[in-house]
């Protein structure tokens, strides 16, 4: 339990810390980026299953169809919620995407009161229903349907929800699993971006430098999530992921001079 708990916290860590390295690549069309995420991703995990001997029990783990499906809707989920994060912090868009970021745990929370029925201490339940309100009144002062928010919501909380269930891989053969059919087709459209001139990769080193790193920024999280999800509860799992979007607001008020509304504080 408790070894579950500091991965989630060094997991959510990471994750809010993202806003600055994703700015790193600003100028870089989102699709590119996610590409490279994925891409990228693929060899990181390839080395960490190469170090730790796995590859049959990567083999063994897919032999069951429930656990290659289960991989390729984590995989579609996860694709969705990077997808929508890069696009958000490099358009301006990042307390957008902390508020999905505070609407998130209260859809951990509620898939596992309702789906797995967990329990909630009175204490636990007074941090929810604050959190609900604040995300109300800023989804008022908004004024429409932010719509970036409850995607990165909906598509994260229906991660952590799949990675509760017993069909799911362990964490590095569940990643490699669901990388693995996107990484192909990222390959694809790096490669076609290369040839028509209009990639960035390969642009100077740095540039270079960052886009390669965005695999092992996306891995390192997303190993610790689910080593997390697996040793504590859905709902606990929620609380701790309030961590990500505090740090999201601060950097983005901070350090990239967003507007800080009173609704928002």
């Amino acid at each position: 339990m408790r070894r579950g708990t500091w991965y989630g916290i060094a997991a959510y860590g990471l994750w809010g810390l993202g806003p600055i390295y994703w700015n790193l690549v600003d100028g870089i069309p989102a699709l590119e980026v996610l590409a490279s995420r994925i891409f990228w991703s693929l060899p990181l995990l390839a080395i960490v299953l190469s170090i730790g001997r796995r590859w049959k029990r990567l083999r063994a783990t897919y032999r069951t169809r429930s656990t290659v499906a289960f991989a390729i809707v984590g995989g579609l989920l996860i694709a969705l919620n990077w997808g929508i994060f890069v696009w958000a912090v490099t358009s301006e868009h990042i307390v957008d995407a902390s508020l999905g970021y505070f609407i998130g745990p209260l859809v951990s929370v509620a898939l596992g009161v309702i789906v797995l029925h967990e329990y909630l201490r009175p204490a636990q339940r007074l941090a929810v229903a604050i959190a609900a309100v604040g995300v109300v009144v800023m989804a008022i002062w908004l004024g429409v349907l932010p719509w970036i928010s409850l995607s990165l919501a909906f598509s994260f909380g229906f991660y952590g929800l799949l990675k509760k269930q017993p069909q799911a891989a362990p964490a590095v053969e569940g990643l490699f699993g669901e990388v693995l059919p996107f990484s192909i087709l990222s390959g694809i459209y790096l490669v076609a971006l290369a040839a028509d001139g209009t990639g960035s990769f390969g642009d100077g080193p740095t540039v270079t430098l960052w886009l390669i790193g965005a695999g092992a920024f996306t891995v390192a999280p997303l190993l610790l999530f689910a080593a997390s999800a697996r040793r504590i509860r859905l709902s606990t799992l929620g609380l701790l992921q309030y961590l990500t979007p505090t740090l999201h607001f601060l950097i983005g008020v901070a350090l990239f001079g967003e507007e800080l509304h009173p609704a928002q504080v």
